[in-house]
């Protein structure tokens, strides 16, 4: 699947494959997520100068629609769970400096940090309960951040599991979400 993506990838526009974004891992350490890419190549945001995506925004390319609709583009963070930065469960990472309404993220709630007590996961209980794709405001930021600490305080192996085969109905089932 990996490699007929990163065909369809460069069929569809110059540029690299893969996106590789600083992130919050475990105790905030940053680590370098691995995507594939689906926006035009852009040297800012793999730095940390990041500006969400919007809806129609035209600097996603018309593969990278699907991929993100599927999240097919998320793929390669298993080479970051192959490396121990993540796990197949957890928090999902956050971009540094990743912002809402202007503000830092970190700065919209007081226990933002807590959520990196754990390694952040490929996909996460905030992910299937809806929370997914961009957060443009502080509200959105908030809810994502209570399901995250939701997720830190029932941690467990069938919790994981749960969350796990909970995962494909809800990207299928979610295509009102902008990703």
């Amino acid at each position: 699947i990996m490699a007929i993506v990163a065909v369809l990838i460069k069929l569809d526009s110059p540029g690299p494959v893969f996106f590789r974004q600083k992130r919050h891992g475990f105790n905030n350490q940053i680590i370098r997520v691995w995507k594939f890419r689906t926006m035009r190549p852009d040297k800012a945001a793999e730095e940390g100068k990041i500006v969400q995506t919007q809806s129609n925004d035209d600097r996603v390319t018309k593969i990278g629609k699907f991929l993100r609709k599927t999240s097919l583009d998320e793929l390669p963070q298993l080479l970051n769970i192959i490396a121990g930065e993540m796990s197949l469960v957890g928090p999902r990472p956050h971009a540094v400096g990743m912002t809402s309404e202007e503000t830092e993220v970190h700065n919209i709630v007081g226990e933002y940090a807590h959520r990196h007590r754990m390694k952040p996961g490929l996909t996460g209980w905030a992910q299937i309960n809806g929370s997914r794709g961009p957060v443009h405001t502080k509200e959105l930021v908030r809810e994502r951040v209570r399901l995250d600490m939701e997720y830190v305080e029932k941690a467990s192996f069938w919790f994981d599991f749960y969350v796990i085969l909970m995962t494909a109905p809800c990207l299928l089932g979610d295509s009102k979400v902008d990703r």
